[in-house]
């Protein structure tokens, strides 16, 4: 896998979070587009605006990039439901939709009344019935789905293949990924992890095959760095508490601080979780300039990235951020890189 990993060319993407408005998404995939981008993302997390609307509008508009979702999960949502929208967006796009799975919040998914499976358990059972379905077949067919499925429970307009992507950050889902998906969108956080992320790929699928590794970075890019500093970590103080636990560890954080801080963040004291999050926490991301931003991004690149997934925050204007990185940074990054 590593070789195939070096030998793939590069590849950049851009996410922008969930809640976003659809016609500011659709607008956002016209110009990365425009400016180099080889995908967008937009997210589709419990109690935000649906991702689904942002995502139809930014393929229409579009006509190379391709498009995904940051991720579904197949809990608050029924693993047919998630395939039938995906069948939809593949048609509308002739082939440029993504489908990103994950396991869903820790933090939210309780607040809808759900207790779920571990989020490997869940994540894989999801997985593998969404693929049954897009592929044309049914779920009851396949083994490790869970209980309960019929036969007769297929796709009625016949397969929509379609490239699965797990987004996910803990090392037993990082395996998970490696053994079945097409790709996986990996929070490296913090990016000096890149290559724990990719041994626990490798470990999964056993050498045997080659998936798209998305190093998904943090990412607030400004001239002023103490502006770029302060998004980062506002950034930082929001999603807290939904952090792998065990990524945090591994990478040498103090998960209680990070517990702290989402207390503080959900009990609507942002300024006061903001303040928490200290240069440590910071290296989370990339917070800088656009030179400082390309010197992290080359090192990555060094290290065997493939490719490089620029996340929000981005910058205080996301659509400056996105050209700032599609015309500054994407053409150094791949000048230096040949």
């Amino acid at each position: 896998m590593d070789a195939g990993m070096h030998a793939a060319p590069l590849r950049f993407s851009v996410r922008w979070g969930s809640g976003v408005g659809a016609r500011n998404f659709r607008n956002a995939a016209m110009l990365a587009e425009e400016v180099g981008f080889d995908q967008i993302w937009t997210g589709n997390d419990l109690f935000r605006r649906s991702g689904v609307v942002p995502m139809a509008l930014a393929l229409d508009a579009t006509s190379r990039i391709h498009v995904g979702s940051s991720v579904f999960n197949t809990v608050s949502l029924n693993p047919a439901e998630v395939a039938g929208i995906a069948a939809a967006l593949q048609d509308l796009s002739g082939g440029r939709f993504i489908l990103g799975i994950g396991a869903g919040s820790e933090l939210y998914l309780p607040w809808a009344g759900l207790q779920p499976l571990s989020p490997l358990e869940r994540t894989r059972r999801g997985l593998r019935a969404v693929r049954a379905l897009l592929d044309g077949g049914s779920p009851a067919d396949v083994e490790g789905v869970g209980d309960g499925w019929s036969e007769h429970a297929r796709l009625k307009e016949g397969a929509a293949p379609t490239p699965i992507y797990l987004g996910v950050m803990g090392p037993k889902l990082l395996q998970l990924a490696g053994r079945e998906a097409d790709g996986v969108i990996a929070l490296c956080l913090p990016p000096t992890r890149f290559h724990w992320v990719k041994a626990n790929i490798e470990r999964g699928s056993g050498g045997r095959r080659s998936i798209d590794l998305g190093c998904g970075l943090w990412v607030s890019i400004d001239d002023d760095a103490s502006t770029a500093r302060r998004l980062l970590a506002s950034k930082i103080a929001a999603y807290a508490g939904q952090l792998s636990k065990d990524a945090l560890e591994g990478a040498g954080y103090d998960v209680e601080k990070f517990e702290r801080v989402q207390s503080l963040y959900t009990g609507g004291q942002t300024d006061a979780a903001t303040d928490l999050v200290d240069d440590d926490m910071l290296k989370l991301g990339i917070a800088g300039d656009t030179g400082h931003v390309i010197e992290q991004c080359l090192d990555l690149i060094g290290q065997g990235a493939r490719h490089i997934s620029f996340g929000h925050p981005l910058g205080a204007d996301p659509m400056e951020a996105i050209e700032l990185l599609g015309r500054k940074v994407l053409p150094e990054l791949r000048r230096s890189s040949r």
